[in-house]
This record gives C-alpha cells, sequence and structure tokens, in this order.
C-alpha cells in the first residue's frame, strides 16, 4: 500500500484513510511565516528556466472558509478541542494566525482518528507558531501521550541577524496515541568517554557493563510493586514485573546488600553500541543550495532526519503517512527503510517532484521487481492519464 493523493489533505483524510490505519505521522505543514514560496524549474539538460511556479503561499486570513472550519471544530467529538479553540479565538482575534490554528486543528483531529493505538506523530514547525501548536496537539492527542520538544539544529550560523539572536533550529514535537508505542532510540557512534563508561566486567563472556538506574524518572503508579522483599522507588520501576522478572532469570539484575538499596541493571555494551541520542539534535545539518540532495524545494529537509524519525517509531512493513509531503522526504525515507506510505499534498508541482524522486532514487531497484511490481511501479509515470478521483476531487496519484 503505497499512495500518492493530490489534493486537501482534510478531505482525503475524511474520505480515502481509515480509522486506525497509519503507525506512523511526520507531518512538515507550512508554518504561516506569510512568505511567497516560488520555485524556479530546470530544463532537462538542467539549464534553468524562466518558467516560475508559485507553488503556495504560506499565509491564511480569516474568511468564511475559516469560519466554516471553526463551526466543524464546536461540533465534533473532542471537547478538550473545542475548548481550546474557543480560548484561542478569544485571545487572538480573527486574525491569520487564528485562520492558520483553524486549519490545523481539523487535520490534527483527522490524523488522530487514522492513527494505531501504538502510533506516533511527529509534528514539525518554528517557532512562528510552535506554541500556539503544542497546546492545541496537547488538546488532540492529550497532554499526557506529548513525549518530546526535539530541538533541530538546521544551521551552524546566521549572519545575518541585527536586532535578535540568529534562528537556527526548529522544532519537532513528538506525541504517541497510547503508553504502548514504538521507540528505539537512535544513537551515535561510541567514543572513549561513552567507552569509558563500561567499567564492570563478570569475567563470565557477557562482556563489560555498567550499572545502570531501574527508577523511573517520571511517576508510574502501575510500575509501583516489591521485588524479592526490595521496595519499589518513589515514582515506581522503569520496567514491569514481567520484564524485571525476565531480567532476573537472565542474571541481569545487581541487588544491594541493604534491603533499603535499589536494585540496578547491568547494561552491557553490546545492548548498547553507542550513546543514545537526546532532544537536541544537531548533527543534521539543513540543506545547502549546493548539495546534491537538493530539488529546488524550498521548504526540502534532508533525508536523514527523516530516516532518523522512521527508524526510531516505526517498523518495516509499518505504514507512514506524510499528509503535507511537499517534495516527498518523508515518503522517499519510507520506501528506503521498508515502510508503507501514504503521501498528500495539495499541489501538482509536489506530486510531479515526487513522482521523479522516487524514480530517480530507486530506478535500480524497479529493474530487479517482478513483473507486476513494475507494473504498479509505472504508474507513477503515467498517473495525469486515469487516475481515480474521489468526489470532492482528491486524486490518487499512485
Amino acid at each position: 500500500m503505497n499512495h500518492l493523493y493530490y489534493g486537501d489533505n482534510l478531505v482525503v483524510l475524511r474520505e480515502s484513510i481509515p480509522a486506525e490505519s497509519v503507525d506512523l505521522i511526520c507531518l512538515d505543514p507550512p508554518f504561516n511565516s506569510k512568505r511567497d514560496y516560488n520555485l524556479l524549474f530546470k530544463s532537462p539538460k538542467g539549464q534553468q528556466s524562466e518558467a516560475q511556479i508559485e507553488a503556495f503561499k504560506d499565509s491564511w486570513h480569516w474568511g468564511d472558509q475559516a469560519e466554516g472550519e471553526f463551526d466543524e471544530i464546536l461540533h465534533q467529538g473532542n471537547t478538550d478541542v473545542a475548548e481550546m479553540m474557543k480560548a484561542m479565538r478569544s485571545f487572538l482575534g480573527e486574525n491569520d494566525m487564528m485562520a492558520y490554528l483553524t486549519m490545523m486543528a481539523n487535520r490534527l483531529l483527522e490524523l488522530h482518528r487514522v492513527l494505531k493505538p501504538t502510533g506516533s506523530l511527529y509534528l514539525h514547525c518554528d517557532p512562528t507558531a510552535s506554541h500556539y501548536l503544542k497546546i492545541l496537539t496537547d488538546a488532540v492527542f492529550g497532554k499526557e501521550y506529548f513525549k518530546n520538544e526535539i530541538s533541530w539544529q538546521r544551521a551552524l550560523v546566521k549572519g545575518d541577524a541585527r536586532r535578535k539572536y540568529g534562528t537556527l533550529h526548529d522544532i519537532i514535537f513528538y506525541y504517541t496515541k497510547s503508553r504502548d508505542y514504538i521507540l528505539s532510540i537512535p544513537r551515535r557512534p561510541s567514543d572513549q568517554e561513552y567507552l569509558s563508561r563500561f567499567d564492570l566486567d563478570d569475567n563470565d563472556g557477557k562482556g563489560q557493563y555498567h550499572s545502570a538506574p531501574l527508577d523511573s524518572p517520571n511517576p508510574r503508579p502501575n510500575l509501583t510493586y516489591e521485588y524479592r522483599g526490595y521496595s519499589p522507588p518513589g515514582k515506581g520501576w522503569r520496567v514491569s514485573l514481567a520484564e524485571m522478572k525476565r531480567l532476573d532469570s537472565q542474571d541481569r539484575l545487581i541487588f544491594p546488600k541493604s534491603k533499603n538499596g535499589r536494585i540496578r541493571r547491568k547494561l552491557y555494551l553490546s545492548d548498547a553500541p553507542g550513546p543514545p541520542i537526546g532532544d537536541t539534535w544537531t548533527d543534521i545539518l539543513g540543506l545547502g543550495a549546493g548539495q546534491d540532495e537538493r530539488l529546488g524545494y524550498p521548504t526540502q529537509k534532508p533525508l536523514a532526519l527523516l530516516e532518523r524519525i522512521i527508524a526510531a517509531s516505526s517498523n518495516e512493513g509499518d505504514v507512514v503517512l506524510d499528509p503535507f509531503c511537499g517534495c516527498g522526504t518523508a515518503v522517499h525515507a519510507a520506501e528506503k527503510l521498508k515502510r508503507k506510505w501514504i503521501g498528500i499534498d495539495i499541489t501538482c508541482l509536489a506530486s510531479g517532484l515526487i513522482e521523479k524522486r522516487l524514480k530517480d532514487a530507486f530506478k535500480d531497484e524497479c529493474k530487479s521487481r517482478s513483473t507486476a511490481r513494475r507494473r504498479i511501479w509505472n504508474r507513477l509515470a503515467i498517473w495525469r492519464r486515469g487516475t481515480s478521483t474521489s468526489s470532492n476531487g482528491g486524486r490518487l496519484l499512485w
């Protein structure tokens, strides 16, 4: 199931995406930056042509459409969202920012609907509206399912800043739909400082390890239990009773001499081959003008950024959805990592870029596929002829 839709993502979500069918959502919506983004197209020989097409205007205005979408919010089932949006309208008034948040609210509600209970959502934004989007997404997903505010440093320096500090980072909000979700923490390559932490060895052939805590950093009432006479930490354990027994059976627990002490865990170097990456990402820079990966799309993100997110919060064969897919970085990363994907964008320009991008990136793989699979793949090249069209005009391109 690899589907590329051309149309309004709100309508596509409502008409074409079933409830609880998606494992991971990566969205990089426009930021309400009030910029007109124009793309220069190049000729087949790589030379710039005179033709320019306005990809989208990154701005919203309060009007009949915003009023209609706001009324939908008031009459849907999530009363927290309805109350929050009424409060925001009272505070902000009927202006451009309120129109943008109204657009985002209805779409976040639909994204919550299509996400599986074990799924995750990563919302990419910048300081223009990130503070409002955080409050809105708390209302949609529940503040208890907010996991991280990831700071992605996309630039090293901004030399043009005069009356403020240079803006070097964007924000990525990470939410889950429940407490049962997929997360494999990405890791950096080991350095000597990290390796020096693994200074214990039982000489049993399992290798070096270090003593890691089993105390939960956050209150976990459901993980508060006594184990082998040792009282639970004040906030509970990090692991369930079943996992504690598994660690014990594998001789991976460190028991203190006193019953007043805390049980700790043996974390082997083989289990943790590098230091875990936290919520500040400084090792993946944005795309510069001269980089080969760059397609000319104004808001293009590096492939490595989406690969990190998709690898961390999904498994092979899972479904990844990008409702603002732009030039297709998320669907490219999903295809590369053997995930299924759904992409939606409202511009023909984005659809054409994605078509060419996927064909160029996976042409060798395409040649090795079965005849039936190649026939599906080749639909990328002929989507303008014979697309399936929904009642609202949204098109399934692939």
